[in-house]
């Protein structure tokens, strides 16, 4: 994989850029739809490449695992054969769900112990299975093994938690350069600055990422229920020891404004469930602003949901497929927002290039981020 810095902005951090893997080239900054089984809910490949311009998607390592397993994804030859996707692809490592199943899990210096959410079946990662998992799965990005802590998060606690990430990335490095990519294309592994709100605990542990000196970098532990102000402090602070010449990914943000901030601070790529999920629920992300399909208001407009990306359809057909949970709805919604926040990122990375991105921004948040 490798990194080319495009454009800078003169008056912010953010920064235009382009990531070349073997299956093509990702256009920076990016939202990357999720996609957790091997499908970003309610959308096919082919809308998500042709209609939404997604130029990477993501799956999880620890859910894909479980179901469809190991070994149907091997013979099918990778992911990407398996679900008709020929596009970049990352995979989280498993790390959120020491978080999310916080219940049903033991943290060990070897590993973490899990209890199978569908059917309470004991399994055990650590950094070494989940490279071996990621390579097998194929992803053209993996990450590391981590532990994603909650906030608020004790000081000992964020500490221990932070060091021990570090010293299974050491053991996840060893063994992703110690095997080989199985499907003919080359993987990158990325590290995962954790530390809490901490700033001394997040400076030790960008500087310890930025030391292993792979080909990008991410940041974990945000965005888990901290003030936005904190996690953008956390943010920036971490985006200044991170080096300027690697991608940077800021995992599970967020919402347009923590996107559009988190470019200003120099941040190259981003997921998060948002816009689908929202979407299933009837909160529609538009270029005019935020719609509450539900809302009795919209029940005799005809007008498109959105003139730039869904002009067939109109607001008051959305709500009542909305209303009698037709698939169809949640689809429509998902297009909708999916090709939104692609949009939000390619309009920042035009006016990056441009020379006005902080004016853009300033006028664009005031349009979108209002309820309609």
């Amino acid at each position: 994989m490798k990194f080319s810095i495009t454009s800078t902005d003169k008056n912010s951090k953010a920064r235009a850029g382009v990531i070349s893997t073997d299956r093509g080239e990702i256009q920076t900054p990016i939202f990357m739809p999720v996609g957790t089984q091997g499908t970003v809910k309610g959308v096919n490949q082919a809308e998500l490449s042709e209609r939404i311009k997604a130029q990477i998607i993501l799956a999880n390592t620890y859910h894909i695992f479980l179901r469809p397993g190991l070994d149907v994804i091997n013979k099918a030859g990778g992911i990407h054969q398996f679900i008709n996707w020929d596009k970049p692809m990352l995979t989280d490592s498993g790390g959120f769900q020491v978080f999310s199943l916080s219940g049903i899990r033991k943290i060990k210096e070897e590993g973490v112990e899990f209890r199978s959410h569908l059917d309470g079946s004991k399994l055990f990662f650590t950094p070494e299975n989940v490279m071996d998992t990621q390579r097998i799965i194929g992803a053209d990005i993996m990450m590391a093994f981590d532990e994603c802590t909650p906030y608020p998060c004790d000081y000992n606690y964020a500490k221990n938690s932070m060091q021990m990430t570090h010293r299974w990335l050491k053991r996840c490095i060893e063994r992703f350069d110690s095997t080989e990519p199985l499907y003919g294309k080359s993987q990158t592994l990325f590290p995962i600055v954790q530390g809490s709100t901490y700033k001394d605990l997040r400076k030790e542990s960008a500087q310890f990422i930025a030391d292993q000196g792979r080909e990008g970098n991410a940041i974990g532990g945000l965005s888990v229920g901290e003030p936005a102000e904190m996690m953008y402090e956390m943010t920036e602070l971490v985006c200044d020891i991170l080096p300027a010449d690697k991608p940077r990914y800021l995992m599970g943000i967020g919402t347009p404004e923590n996107i559009l901030e988190g470019i200003s601070l120099g941040i190259d790529m981003f997921d998060c469930v948002m816009p689908t999920r929202n979407a299933r629920h009837g909160f529609i992300f538009t270029s005019q602003g935020i719609i509450n399909i539900k809302n009795e208001k919209w029940k005799n407009d005809y007008s498109p949901l959105d003139e730039l990306f869904t002009p067939d359809y109109s607001k008051a057909y959305l709500k009542h497929l909305i209303k009698c949970n037709e698939f169809l709805g949640a689809s429509i919604a998902s297009i909708q927002n999916l090709s939104f926040y692609l949009w939000l990122v390619g309009e920042a990375r035009k006016h990056i290039i441009e020379g006005d991105f902080c004016a853009w921004k300033k006028s664009t948040l005031e349009v979108v981020s209002r309820r309609l």
